[in-house]
């Protein structure tokens, strides 16, 4: 009996955990072309500045950075129910941001999560938080 290996961490969008407070958690599959799949196995991508936006009942990956290209724009694969979930949720106000691609087992999926934009002096509380954690003050 094979055991099912869990999905490596590819690419992490640190800056979305500092820029936004967080909600719900999707796992969506990527169509992607065959040299996309390399690049992505290779650690030759970008999250950061790629957002997610909601066109023709689809979810598409906007501006996201591939080896020496720019700006790739990816459908996202999810079903019609989560989709109209997401889309009710970003009427109300929130943000769909990527998080991280996972790429261990055989396919490459996209984890992306609700947000709303944190103000800046939230931002600087969550440094403030952060360094006491460490122990700096």
């Amino acid at each position: 009996m094979k055991k099912k290996k869990s999905p490596e961490i590819t690419t992490v969008n640190r800056r979305a955990r500092f820029d936004y407070s967080l909600g719900d958690e999707l796992v969506c599959g990527m169509a992607l072309s065959g040299p996309e799949v390399r690049l992505i196995r290779d650690h030759h991508v970008q999250l950061k500045g790629s957002f997610v936006t909601i066109r023709n009942d689809e979810l598409w990956l906007n501006n996201l950075t591939l080896g020496a290209e720019t700006a790739r724009n990816i459908r996202l694969l999810a079903t019609k129910k989560q989709i109209k979930s997401l889309e009710r949720e970003k009427v109300a106000g929130s943000t769909i941001v990527p998080l991280k691609i996972l790429a261990g087992g055989r396919h490459i999926k996209l984890v992306v999560a609700l947000g709303k934009g944190k103000k800046k002096y939230d931002k600087r509380e969550t440094i403030k938080r952060r360094d006491l954690d460490r122990g700096r003050f």
